[in-house]
């Protein structure tokens, strides 16, 4: 009497599609928002960034000039980053990349008089915005931005933050970095700027576009 063979047990069931695909998208969302980012910053923490956004935007829509040279701090007059620092951001050595009396005190600021706005961006948020992000005054940008200020803080020291940001910031239409700033306005190297010279560098960096540092006004 031959034996029956036992039935071979039922496949398991396939996997929800939905679940799959919630997976594939978690992955990707931690991809585009950690892997990515910190990658990106890595890399600018050694090498030069090779242009920017707002480079990119100036250059396509309104076909103006472009000029951004690279170098190196030791090769920036310290007149002009101690100038930056005074003007733009007293506190830059000391916090870790948000300044929160500034940021009240410009909130302050914008209630009493809302016509003037008053920023209160310390230098890595501004360098996190030149280097990385594109120019507008959205929400969304604003949390990219501060994300990015956190990852610079974390992996870079404040003497790159410093160097990438006097190399990449506006400085007249089509001027970006101290160099082509010194050889625009006053003809000399970044190295040569005299104490004057570098306020009024740092003068015109809130409106760069608008300021002239040859021919300053009040």
């Amino acid at each position: 009497m031959s034996r029956k063979r036992p039935r071979a047990a039922p496949p398991p069931p396939p996997a929800p599609r939905r679940r799959g695909r919630l997976g594939a998208l978690l992955k990707w969302l931690f991809i585009l928002t950690i892997v990515a980012p910190f990658a990106w910053v890595l890399l600018y923490r050694f090498v030069p960034p090779p242009t920017t956004i707002l480079m990119l935007q100036r250059a396509a829509f309104e076909r103006a000039g472009h000029d951004y040279r690279w170098r190196s701090l030791d090769r920036i007059s310290p007149h002009l980053v101690r100038a930056v620092i005074a003007s733009e951001d007293a506190r830059f050595c000391s916090h870790q990349g948000f300044d929160i009396d500034a940021i009240q005190g410009a909130l302050r600021n914008n209630e009493r008089r809302p016509n003037r706005i008053k920023g209160g961006s310390t230098i890595s948020q501004q360098t996190a915005k030149n280097a990385f992000l594109w120019p507008d005054r959205s929400y969304v940008r604003k949390a990219v931005e501060a994300w990015f200020t956190v990852l610079i803080e974390t992996v870079w020291n404040k003497r790159r933050i410093m160097e990438t940001y006097v190399n990449v910031v506006e400085w007249g239409p089509g001027v970006y970095g101290a160099q082509a700033a010194a050889r625009h306005w006053f003809g000399k190297d970044a190295d040569d700027l005299s104490r004057l010279e570098a306020a009024r560098l740092a003068a015109i960096l809130p409106s760069p576009r608008r300021y002239k540092a040859a021919s300053p006004g009040p």
